[in-house]
């Protein structure tokens, strides 16, 4: 169990939302994570929210996804925010701040968030909510779902925030993983023109095999903890059902990681 009053202010901290992924596709790949599974299985749980603007106004506020069991008062919340007079773990780490964003900057991180899908581009005021609460917010067309290098071009620019930044002051890196989102069929050879459970199995691998040089990067700075996972699945036709913003399974189950790197 990681006590996160030992890790914040010791650790760089990386929250890398793979947007879109569904549980039993990741699960499927689980062999060829390299990466994201190097020491461990993906965990299986609910996301608060069916779509991404939802889900992470939840996740900002200290909400991540939870264990998909009956058992919730054994869950140990990472985060939380103080004086709600709720019972809290000694585990937890709890900030006096509107959202977790802020409670890390107040503590003295640098918060960063880097892009990808609709959500993050800063092209209206809808979009600008997100990146809003972070100190530095970034967004290009290449990091967005219609790049097939999307994950690379949002690696690169994480290095190069990490190769100019002070090595003594803590990161809060965010990192809005857009590949796997659809339209992800360009993965796979043939020139298939509909996304699938296939396609995002594709992505997936892509994914893991673009993050290897980010981990390396983040471990030369000293221990980082890294909370992976998906904010929403989607659906393939399941029950007649296409997309997410819905509540069916494939949705609410999405795959979950932390980690020390």
């Amino acid at each position: 169990m990681i006590d996160m009053n030992q890790i914040v202010g010791s650790h760089d901290i990386v929250m890398i939302t793979l947007d879109t992924l569904r549980y039993d596709v990741a699960k499927l790949e689980e062999s060829n994570c390299r990466n994201l599974c190097a020491d461990g299985p993906w965990e299986k749980r609910h996301t608060p929210g069916s779509f991404t603007y939802a889900a992470h106004h939840a996740f900002f506020g200290g909400f991540l996804p939870t264990p998909a069991n009956t058992d919730k008062a054994s869950h140990v919340r990472l985060f939380h925010t103080k004086n709600t007079g709720l019972k809290t773990h000694p585990h937890t780490w709890q900030f006096d701040a509107p959202d977790l964003v802020s409670g890390l900057a107040e503590a003295g991180y640098r918060t960063i968030c880097i892009g990808g899908v609709i959500f993050f581009t800063k092209k209206n005021k809808l979009a600008k909510v997100l990146p809003g609460y972070f100190q530095e917010s970034y967004w290009r067309m290449t990091f967005g779902v219609t790049n097939p290098r999307s994950t690379e071009h949002q690696v690169n620019h994480a290095l190069k925030l990490l190769e100019n930044a002070d090595p003594h002051k803590r990161l809060f890196l965010f990192l809005n993983v857009s590949a796997i989102h659809g339209p992800n069929h360009y993965f796979l050879p043939g020139g298939s023109r509909k996304d699938s459970i296939e396609s995002q199995r594709a992505a997936l691998r892509y994914v893991d095999s673009q993050l290897g040089i980010l981990f390396d990067a983040l471990r030369s700075r000293g221990k980082t903890l890294c909370l992976a996972f998906s904010d929403h699945g989607t659906a393939y036709g399941e029950d007649g059902y296409d997309g997410h913003r819905l509540a069916h399974e494939v949705v609410w189950n999405v795959p979950y990681r932390e980690f020390i790197l």
